[in-house]
């Protein structure tokens, strides 16, 4: 796991039941919300201090999500994507990596493609069944509850960045 874990320069990441728990709010109103884990985000950041890159794909389309990227630096951000691995070979094509650098994480049957060809596949520990044969790595935790952050960790640990990144925190 360690060394394909070692060339990831690429995280990307589905939203909904990945970075969030799945759910969709709407209020009376029609103004959605979605919650997201505040530890995954700051495994975001963290990521991103060693150099590894962030990236969204999303099936939805959502203002709340654009939000959130935002607010993470987020700039590689694809939603509405109904064919996933057409977006990921655009990804590649545009920045020159190849399957072995890049990382995701999904958890339905739509991100099966995108998990099939890339070096690192992750899946929350709600993913659906289907999902778990493409996955080399299955968090403990659920979607929106820290399972992103559990991947970062795990990245920064392999690639020998997590004590520079982390040495803050430790004084």
């Amino acid at each position: 796991m360690d060394d394909r874990l070692s060339k990831i320069k690429l995280l990307l990441l589905d939203v909904d039941g990945v970075m969030t728990d799945g759910r969709i709010i709407f209020d009376s109103n029609g103004i959605e919300s979605k919650f997201f884990n505040v530890k995954d985000g700051h495994g975001i950041k963290l990521l991103q201090r060693a150099g590894v890159e962030v990236g969204i794909i999303s099936g939805r389309s959502s203002q709340v999500v654009a939000n959130r990227a935002a607010e993470l630096a987020i700039s590689r951000v694809f939603q509405g994507a109904l064919d996933k691995l057409t977006i990921y070979q655009g990804i590649l094509r545009e920045t020159g990596l190849t399957d072995a650098q890049v990382a995701f994480m999904g958890d339905d049957v739509i991100d099966i493609p995108v998990l099939s060809r890339v070096g690192f596949a992750a899946a929350p520990a709600d993913a659906v069944e289907e999902v778990l044969p493409h996955a080399h790595f299955v968090a403990r935790n659920r979607g929106g509850w820290g399972a992103v952050r559990e991947l970062c960790d795990l990245i920064l640990k392999a690639q020998g960045s997590w004590d520079e990144v982390t040495a803050r925190y430790f004084l």
